[in-house]
């Protein structure tokens, strides 16, 4: 994975990224550490599929799952 670089004095523009790879790091990857990427890519990607976007309780729904979220509305 790349980061990218916001200009000089500009530190909000990386704040959602940023809270995703500290995210990906700590929760997904539960501090393992990773091998190979072909392997690890598969793993990770089904990971933020399965846990982040329908499992994860995010603060800005309220602390509810998206999936249970969308059922609401």
């Amino acid at each position: 994975m790349l980061s990218s670089r916001s200009p000089k004095g500009d530190c909000c523009d990386n704040a959602a990224m940023e809270s995703f790879f500290h995210m990906l790091k700590t929760e997904l990857t539960n501090n393992r550490v990773l091998h190979t990427l072909k392997g690890d890519r598969g793993e990770i990607l089904a990971s933020v599929e399965v846990w982040c976007n329908r499992q994860r309780l995010h603060s800005a729904l309220g602390y509810q799952a998206p999936e249970e979220y969308k059922s609401i509305w």
